[in-house]
This record gives structure tokens, sequence and C-alpha cells, in this order.
């Protein structure tokens, strides 16, 4: 029986419970179904993640990341706790007339898009490990189903009333409708109205799950013992949302009158800046382009046999040539007209983004240069050190940390527009290197694989590098998601503050000080946590003074700034995920509140 209870609450879940409570305590009360909703998705998450964790048939089939448990319970309550916690900062920005309706009904949209997605994986896991009964105890697996099903059923219906609430001209219209309705004596327009209305967000909200589902299952199989499933499950989350968002402005570019304003949220759509359509098309035609170009290869080959009238295949060297030639070609032309078709743009996109780095050359420009030479004598230097030192590889990444605060915590102070896009920038260039690392493509191919392998550690693997792109996402997503109002100056520094501020110390100070361990199986020590907790609250206490004579908007409490601080010092002690995937969203979302 004890071992039992041992292995129900472990160090992570009691940390994400205490996180998903946080945000739940600071909902409104026009938020109640929202979090209801939360609730159902975090216990309907326990359950799979024990079920999954009792049970070997769901790891053995996807070959996950070795040395890192499930993280389903994590990975599905982070990114809906985090546009939640976004809900709750546009719900202050609408009482002080800060900000419209429409973008409060555009982020509703958003929240229950990413808890379908996270929901609809769910079931799938859950529908793959009932095909293992014959192992289990048949009451057992018989008790989790009927609560998983229950907790479906009644995610189903909240999500059903909400998004029936949802209006572009505000929440209380469809109120005002049904008494209008009733007088008139034409209730049968208005249900039929409201329902077709509701059908097709609930479509929506499917669409959205289905993806999900399709994209875990092609990313757990392609890239075997790359990512744990609840790693998989924050990624796969994330890009059908964020690509889902994108899809929306195109679809609501071809038909705008056939598909209702709320839906896409066409207003909002159209405030959005050149920048963030610029990088979402950037990054979407990238993670499209393989797609592309195989089609483009196959269609060549087919062609090479047809002529020859053999089974001729492609040379290396033409395959290198062709994957060049399409990669310009359908990142300078096919995906900026994809741009210009979404947005407004009256030139070129890289027209408008040369436009835009001249528009302050000085600033811009110097910023430039301050990061290549950083970068240079920063990566240089590791690498040298990497081939020549016995220093472990956990603490050479962690220089890398503080180089992230070196490069993005003046830019964002100073030029936070120009780090936006420099954000999107250097993401689309790890992007494109990696497909060339993957597919060996020549000359860069195999150079560009040994030069990274320098850098990796246990967490990634020869088919897939995360690394990188977890600390640059770490540290831009809380700056992308901070646009517009933001009445909470720390949110935007919360992936800089947790990764290159915090979680640097207490590894440094756990690895040379460390003596308490938080757990017998793991690294984690009591003076690393006490010490990355310390380290962030004192920059705190720094940054928030130079913020307030910037002219920022401080109404962040000093106890709701430990309390967040804490959470997250807690998590990054206990998880065995990526810490730099989950430790900045917990806080952005601990922060917004």
């Amino acid at each position: 029986m004890t071992k039992t209870k041992t292995s129900l609450v472990t160090g992570e879940r009691v940390v994400v419970a205490v996180v998903v409570s946080r945000v739940i305590l600071s909902l409104p009360l026009s938020l109640i179904s929202h979090g209801f909703s939360l609730f159902l998705l975090c216990l309907s998450a326990f359950l799979v993640e024990i079920r999954a964790e009792t049970s070997p048939f769901l790891l053995s089939r996807f070959s996950p990341r070795r040395g890192a448990s499930s993280g389903i319970l994590l990975g599905a309550v982070t990114l809906p706790s985090v546009m939640l916690s976004k809900l709750v900062q546009l719900t202050r920005a609408i009482s002080l007339h800060e900000a419209e309706q429409d973008e409060l009904s555009h982020v509703t949209m958003q929240y229950w898009a990413a808890s379908a997605s996270c929901c609809a994986i769910l079931i799938y896991l859950s529908v793959i490990m009932s095909q293992a009964k014959k192992t289990e105890s048949l009451s057992s697996s018989l008790w989790l189903t009927r609560v998983s099903l229950t907790g479906t059923v009644f995610y189903g219906v909240a999500c059903f009333v909400s998004l029936s609430m949802i209006s572009h001209t505000g929440q209380s219209n469809i109120l005002f409708w049904l008494l209008l309705a009733v007088f008139t004596g034409d209730l049968c327009f208005f249900f039929i109205s409201t329902g077709l209305n509701t059908s097709l967000k609930m479509l929506w909200m499917l669409f959205h799950g289905l993806a999900a589902v399709k994209l875990i299952r092609h990313l757990l199989c392609t890239f075997p013992s790359c990512a744990s499933i609840g790693e998989a499950l924050l990624v796969t989350s994330g890009l059908v949302l964020y690509f889902g968002d994108f899809l929306a402005c195109t679809i609501a570019k071809i038909c705008e009158n056939l598909i209702p304003v709320d839906l896409v949220s066409i207003s909002y759509g159209i405030k959005r800046s050149e920048t963030g359509i610029i990088v979402q098309g950037l990054l979407l035609g990238l993670l499209l382009f393989p797609m592309v170009f195989r089609c483009v290869l196959h269609i060549y080959e087919t062609f090479l046999r047809k002529r020859d009238g053999g089974q001729r295949n492609c040379s290396d060297a033409a395959k290198s040539i062709l994957f060049f030639v399409s990669l310009v070609f359908f990142m300078v032309l096919a995906v900026p007209s994809w741009m210009q078709f979404v947005h407004d743009f009256h030139q070129h996109p890289f027209l408008w983004v040369l436009t835009f780095v001249f528009s302050e050359p000085l600033k811009r420009i110097s910023l430039c240069i301050y990061w290549v030479l950083l970068i240079v004598v920063s990566v240089s230097r590791f690498y040298s050190i990497s081939r020549s030192s016995k220093v472990e590889r956990i603490l050479l990444r962690k220089y890398y940390h503080l180089m992230a605060v070196l490069m993005f915590l003046p830019a964002l102070v100073l030029q936070p527009k120009f780090l936006d896009l420099a954000f999107g920038a250097a993401l689309a260039v790890f992007v494109a290197l990696e497909i060339i690392r993957i597919w060996r493509v020549q000359p860069l191919g195999e150079p560009l694989h040994h030069f990274m392998n320098a850098f990796t550690d246990h967490r990634d693997s020869e088919l897939l590098i995360v690394s990188h792109f977890s600390l640059l996402l770490g540290c831009a997503l809380p700056i992308w998601m901070s646009s517009g109002f933001n009445d909470r100056a720390l949110s935007p520094f919360s992936g800089i503050l947790s990764l290159g501020i915090g979680d640097t110390m207490a590894s440094m100070v756990g690895h040379k000080y460390g003596v308490l361990r938080w757990s017998k199986t793991g690294k984690k020590t009591v003076e690393g946590t006490a010490a990355g907790i310390t380290s962030v609250m004192a920059v705190c206490f720094v940054l928030v003074p130079v913020l307030a004579s910037m002219g920022y908007i401080l109404s962040q409490g000093w106890w709701s700034l430990l309390l967040a601080v804490t959470a997250t010092g807690m998590l990054e002690a206990y998880t065995a995920q990526l810490d730099n995937a989950f430790i900045p969203l917990v806080f952005y979302s601990l922060l917004c509140l």
C-alpha cells in the first residue's frame, strides 16, 4: 500500500497541482467554465500518466526518451494554463478599457483549441493502452476508462457552453438576442443560428484535436528516443495552435463572408504586426518544406526514369543542388506570397524587414554586430573546451544560458520589437540547419553534424538535436506572448530569468556545493534549487526599478512573484522533462496572474 502512495504522489505532480490550483483560484467568475475544464483536463492527464507508467505497453510502442518519466500530466496542462493566464490578463485589460472584446474572444478560442489538442491526445493514448488489457487488472482498467470518459464528457459540455457564449460583440450579446427572440417569437431562428455558429467552432476544435493526434504519432514514430511523451505533447499542441492560427487567417481571407468573425477573429488578425506574420509564415514554410522537397524530388526522379527508360535515381550532388534551389524558391517566392495574401504589406516581406532594420540603423545594426561577435567568440571558445576538456557537458551548456542573458536582456530592454524579429530569424536558421544536418545534404550536412555533436548531452540523440531549439524558444515565447496589453512587466523576462539565471545558478551551485538531494535517484540538490530561487529574486529586485524608470507598468506583488519563482524552482528540481521547454511557460503563466 505504501508503494502505491509513493508512486502516485511525486514532486513533479505536486508542483503541477500547485500551479494549476494557483491559476484556477485566480480566475474571475466569467472564466469559471474554463477553470472547470482545466481541472478535468488535469485529472484526466493524471489518470492517463498513472496508467502509462504502470503499464509498459505505451512506452514500448513509442520508444520515448530514456531517463525521463512520461511527463503526460505536465505536458497536457502547461499550454492550457498559459492561455488561461493570458485570459485572466485580458479580462483586466477589458475592465480598464485597454483591450477589445474581439481579442478576448480570440484568446478564448486559442485556449479551447489548445485544450482540445491535449484532450484528443489523452484520448488517443487511452485507446492505445486499452489494447493491453490482458496484462492489466480488468477492474483497474475499467475504472480508469470510466473516469476518463466521464471527464471527457464534462469537458465537452464546458467547451460547448463557453463557445456558445463567445461573440465578437461581447459575451452578453447572446442574452440580448435571446430576449429579442422571445418577444418576437422567432426562437427557431435563434437556436438554428446559435447552434450553427457553435457547431462551426466545435468543428474547429475537432480539427485541432485530430491534427494533434496525427502530429504526435508522426513525431514519436519518426524520431524515437528523442522526446518523452509529455515533451512531444507540448510540442504538438503548440505547433497545432500556432499554425492553426495562421491557417485561420488564411481561411478568413479566402471566405470572409462564410465563416463567423469570432471563429477566425478577422478583426484581430488585421491588427497583427507585420513581424508576427513574417515569423509565423517563415517557420510554417520551413516545417512544410520537407514535404514539398519530397514531392519535387519524386517528380524529378520520375522525369529521369521516363527520359532514360530505366530505374535511374538522382545522384547525391544533384539532390543537394535540387534541395538548395527548392529551398530558395520556396522561401523567397512562395512563402512571402502567402504572407502578402494574409497581410497587406504593400511590398515584399523581405524588403519590409530591411526597411524595418534600417529605420533605426545605429541601434539595430550595432546590436546585430554585438550579437555576431558574442556568438563567434563564445561558440569558438566553448567548442575548443568541449573537444579538449573534461568539463561536464551539462555545465558547459549552462554557459550558453549565460550567453543568452548577455544577448537577449539588453535587447529586450532597449529594442523589444527588433528582438521579436531576431528571434524568428534565429529560429528559422536553426530549423534550416537541422534539416540539412538530418538529411546530410552535401556539402554542409556532415560537418554540421560533427560540429553539433560537440554540444549534445543525454537529452539529445543522433536523429534530432533539440537543446538549442528549446533554449531559444524558452527565451522567445514569453516575449512573443507579451505583445499587446501587458500589466506584468516581468512576464516577458520569464524565459531569460528562469533559464539564463535560475537554471544556470541551480546547476552550477548544485554541482559544486550540493550535498542534500531532493530524491535518491535524482541529481538535483536543495542547495542548487535555493541558489536558483535566490538568484532570480535578486535579479528581479534590480530589474524592477530599472523597468519602472523606463515607464513599464508594475503591478506585480512581491508575494505572488515569490510564489511564481519558488514554484518554478521546485519544478526545475523535480521534473525529468526538458526543463528549457516547460519552466519558462510555467513561470510566464504564474507571472501573468
